[in-house]
């Protein structure tokens, strides 16, 4: 196929153009023989199939005695049958079979007499409580087929089968070389001009995660022999190469040139933003992929089209992506010429996902970081108005984004330390900001699209701030303004209180399902202790013996519906929209809608926001004071 530079080939059509390119030349999996106890994650090359038969022998089943069956025919509780010693040979579980025993008789139903005979009341079934040789596996069986990961279990499978080494898929070596005479390695103190090399760190990390190894080389400057010299090399000890950067059209980008001296070059310009000026690229049946030198361009190409290059080789299917509908904040603009990938931020206000655009540059690597999903433009679309409804692919759990307090609006360094200690004192709980300026802000409750905004608007007529701005987009109210623990143990239930619970005792009403915590937490001692004040017979309460290891855990049983009541502190019921039934005690403004008012989140944020620890590192960032951190203004 012939080379034009910079081409703008869709993306699926340079992805699946390439992949039979490389496959044409060869390109594929290698494979390797290691031992199976350290095959965990790997893929199988072929099948595996058993040397022996598990168990091998015929092996006890249970702590007994061997015996023929025959000999124990009639016994009954009436009519007991005594074993001489000759007759019954004593094992342990997974003792070897006696040739002339058939069966084993438990140990708890047998009865030793003084002169070392045994009585037995029931007769034995013949070959009862034995393992027989092949139960498990039998020698020549397929214990695992080809291309399939190996699992803890499957190790154990193995091994019982005989097998101690396996072929599986060698790990795929990604050769990675930064170049430029302006990158440096990583320091703490670079000189104007210099450009820190964080690519080959965010790279190898992306190819571990997929199952390759990484070799990182060092940094080549801009010269286009010395850069050739190392692809060269790379190209020979690496099974995939990226030359990073130079793949574009400066003066010193010597990207696609190289690629071409030493191999060939299918396309250098994808239609995709960012990442268009990619270099598809091979020697041989070695990919040489040309990524842009700007961190989220990298990103994109390599996971586009590095990642199924790397699946191909370790024959995994790609993960599914999972996508959901959200409505954007912010309106999105694209060009006509190509597929774009806009970072965003999401969360769930009431039952709709939010999305908020991130800063598009193709160096803003934080926005990468700061990323919930990724909002895909098709290419020849113009982009979205805000409030359109749009299809993102999620970067994170959608239990996530429903944990998630959502904050637009103006921004302060005080939003990035409540989100921090918000996540910290309950980890499924998130903070997700994005900053608009204080309108922004208010619009955005206003159209239900936040938890809470922050907001600094002075009215110049009075002097004061927010309210009168309050008061004029909020005429009918609906929204609060906020400025900016002994522990409650209780019975937490379902929102509503459905089952009418009322008091501890009634755990052990009929129908009632409990959720416990685990046996020596304090919760859990509690719980005991109650149930012996009230005389309840904990073997007659279900669920009893069902355990978990944290409030919030037994709070999310009972969100689940999985369960109908669970002993837990007042926050974890309150995180959840839980009733909660008091047992005992164990001891910048923010505009917040009415309708988030008395979510978990919400609550959770108000309580840290008045915590002496919050307060205590507000004060320490210097400028601030915090009279009334956490008090509701009043807007009459």
């Amino acid at each position: 196929m012939g080379f034009a530079y910079l081409t703008n080939i869709p993306l699926e059509k340079a992805r699946e153009d390439y992949i039979g390119l490389l496959k044409s030349h060869g390109y594929g999996p290698k494979t390797e023989v290691i031992p199976v106890w350290d095959a965990c994650g790997r893929v199988t090359a072929h099948a595996v199939y058993a040397h022996i038969c598990a168990p091998h022998y015929a092996a006890s089943a249970m702590d007994g005695v061997a015996v023929n069956a025959k000999d124990t025919f009639g016994a009954t509780q009436t009519t007991p049958i005594r074993l001489q010693p000759h007759q019954y040979t004593v094992l342990d579980t997974g003792d070897p079979i006696p040739e002339n025993c058939d069966a084993v008789i438990m140990v708890e139903d047998i009865v030793k007499n003084e002169d070392g005979s045994i009585t037995i009341h029931d007769a034995a079934a013949p070959w009862q409580h034995i393992r027989q040789i092949g139960e498990d596996i039998c020698a020549g069986e397929m214990i695992l087929s080809s291309h399939m990961p190996v699992s803890p279990a499957a190790i154990g499978a193995m091994i019982a089968g005989g097998v101690l080494e396996v072929e599986v898929i060698r790990k795929p070596v990604v050769g990675i070389i930064p170049t430029g005479d302006e990158i440096i390695p990583p320091c703490t103190d670079p000189n104007p001009g210099d450009i820190l090399e964080f690519n080959g760190s965010i790279f190898s990390a992306m190819v571990r995660q997929w199952g390759a190894e990484a070799k990182v080389y060092p940094i080549i400057p801009d010269k286009f022999q010395q850069i050739k010299a190392a692809v060269a090399q790379a190209a020979e000890e690496c099974d995939l190469v990226i030359l990073n950067a130079g793949s574009s059209a400066g003066r010193e980008d010597h990207s696609a040139q190289v690629i071409r001296e030493l191999g060939e070059v299918l396309y250098h310009g994808i239609a995709m933003k960012p990442g268009k000026p990619a270099i598809l690229g091979c020697r041989g049946a070695t990919p040489i992929l040309g990524v842009p030198g700007y961190p989220v361009s990298g990103i994109i190409v390599i996971e586009q089209l590095l990642k199924p290059l790397i699946d191909h080789w370790l024959k995994v299917p790609a993960a599914p992506s999972v996508s959901a509908k959200a409505i954007l904040t912010r309106p999105v603009v694209s060009g006509l010429k190509y597929q774009e990938f806009v970072r965003v931020r999401l969360g769930y206000v009431g039952d709709r996902l939010m999305a908020s655009p991130l800063s598009r540059g193709s160096g803003v690597v934080s926005s990468f970081m700061k990323a919930d999903g990724i909002l895909e433009v098709p290419q020849g679309l113009e982009g979205y108005e805000a409030g359109s409804e749009v299809t993102v692919r999620l970067l994170c759990s959608e239990e996530k984004l429903k944990n998630t307090v959502v904050v637009i609006g103006s921004h302060d360094p005080l939003l990035d330390e409540l989100g921090d200690m918000l996540h910290v004192a309950d980890p499924s709980v998130y903070m997700a900001s994005s900053h608009v300026g204080s309108m922004g802000g208010i619009m955005a409750i206003r159209r239900g699209e936040a938890h809470a905004a922050g907001c600094h608007l002075l009215d110049t007529a009075t002097g004061k701030y927010n309210l009168s701005f309050i008061r004029k987009y909020f005429p009918n109210g609906g929204v609060k303004l906020v400025r900016c623990v002994g522990r409650q143990q209780g019975m937490m239930v379902a929102k509503g209180n459905p089952l009418n619970i009322q008091r501890f005792s009634d755990i052990a009403r009929e129908g009632i399902r409990y959720v416990n915590r685990q046996k020596g937490s304090g919760t859990r001692i509690l719980t005991d202790y109650l149930c012996a004040q009230e005389d309840l017979d904990t073997a007659a309460i279900y669920g009893y013996d069902r355990e978990e290891l944290t409030h919030t855990s037994v709070a999310a049983q009972i969100v689940s519906g999985s369960a109908d009541a669970g002993m837990g502190i007042y926050s974890a019921a309150n995180l959840y929209g839980l009733d909660f039934i008091p047992i005992c005690i164990e001891e910048y403004d923010l505009l917040i809608p009415d309708h988030a008012w008395d979510t978990p989140q919400i609550r959770q944020l108000i309580a840290t926001m008045k915590s002496a620890a919050f307060q205590e590192k507000i004060l320490s960032l210097g400028g601030y004071t915090v009279e009334n951190c956490g008090e509701i203004i009043a807007l009459d």
